[in-house]
This record gives structure tokens, sequence and C-alpha cells, in this order.
């Protein structure tokens, strides 16, 4: 942890001109927020250090307001990258599947419409069926995002968020299944993540297997 004075020792061959009221100033402008010492004093991360040198070095060659460099730290915050000129947050492809790094990720509304070609109102249906679930802050994560770029590819066939209800009650059950079996192998494997992807996968290949096996006995042909 450092103290103010080295936050600005640290950053000072960058940007010879800041002072310590400069960084009081972008604290207080919410681009960092320092922890405390049991004194009362203010430390600062690594990563606070690194907060601060990107809002300077946006406000000094990109010539951002702070508005847009507060925007820009939240997006990262979310799992997002940013436009190197505008500031714009955009996703790393391809997106998470599973995993810590899907949960990582959280998008707002417009940003997963805009990733994804979800219309609104289609939206609204994945909402309303519990097919997309936001947290309690209103962001969506990588599954939702997954949820949401599949469904408005289904949407080009016709396909609404009624008829796609009969997927979240499918997954619903599959996920009791799963829980049926780790159940009894907590008492003896606190950390069950590893069964617990791998009870994932297979069921998600004999859910395949099985839709691909249903369409071409009733004379489709689809690719394995």
């Amino acid at each position: 942890m450092l103290t103010v004075g080295r936050v600005v020792a640290a950053l000072s061959p960058d940007f010879p001109d800041l002072t310590i009221s400069k960084v009081r100033f972008l604290e207080a402008e919410g681009v960092v927020v320092p922890s405390r010492s049991p004194s009362g004093y203010r430390q600062y991360s690594e990563a606070d250090v690194e907060r601060l040198r990107f809002a300077l070095t946006a406000q000094r060659d990109r010539f951002w307001p702070l508005r847009v460099v507060r925007e820009a730290l939240d997006a990262m915050d979310r799992g997002l990258s940013i436009d190197e000129f505008t500031g714009a947050p955009h996703l790393q492809s391809p997106a998470p599947a599973r995993g810590p790094a899907a949960a990582q990720v959280r998008l707002t509304r417009a940003e997963l419409l805009r990733s994804t070609g979800l219309d609104a109102a289609l939206a609204e249906d994945l909402l309303q069926y519990g097919l997309l679930h936001p947290d309690a802050r209103g962001h969506f994560s990588g599954h939702d995002l997954k949820v949401a770029a599949a469904a408005a590819e289904l949407a080009a066939y016709g396909l609404s968020g009624r008829h796609l209800r009969a997927f979240r009650t499918a997954a619903d059950r599959e996920v009791g299944l799963i829980e049926q079996v780790l159940t009894p192998r907590r008492r003896h494997d606190e950390d069950a993540s590893d069964t617990r992807a791998a009870l994932a996968d297979w069921c998600i290949a004999l859910h395949s297997a099985l839709v691909h096996a249903g369409l071409q006995g009733s004379g489709g042909t689809v690719d394995p």
C-alpha cells in the first residue's frame, strides 16, 4: 500500500505536473477509492495507481472528460474492453461460455442488446420467462450474454420468448438432477466444481445428441 506522496512519486516520471491535490481531486471524482489505515490515512494499492495512470493518460492524450473516464473505468471493472480512441465499451470475443470468467462479465441492458442484436421486446420476454437473470444492480453476466445471442439468432426463425421458455424448463430439470448427484458428494468433497463442470458437459452432450437424433428421425438432416 502506498501513501499519496508515493503515488505522486510513482506517476511523476510520466506526469511531471501531477500534484497531491490532483490525486485528491481524482479521488473526489470517483476515479479511485483508497482504503484507510487504522489511523485514518489514505492507502493506495497498485490497482489504484493504474486507475490513476489510465485517467491521467486519457485526459492528457485523448482529451476525455472525466465523465467518459469514469464510464470507461466502470466498464473495465465489469470485464469489458475500452475503445482506445472513443472510450466506448465493447466485449472481447469470444465471450466466455461458462465458469468464473462468464460470471465476472457484467453488462448493462443496453450493452447486452447492442452486443447481441437482441430485440428489446424479445429481451422483455426472456426476462419474463426467466431466461435472463440480471443481478441486483441490473447487470447481466456472460451466461446471459450467451442466452441473449442464441435467442437473437433463433428469433430469425420465428421463435419467440414463449417458445424458448421450454429451454428454461428443461435446463432447470437438468440442474436439479445435477444437484441431486452433487449433494451426497459435498459431504466428502467441499469443492465439487470439477464434478459439476463434468456433469454439465455430459448433460449438454446428451441433450445435443438427443435433439440431433430426434430431428434425423423426423426426416431432417442435421450435422452432429
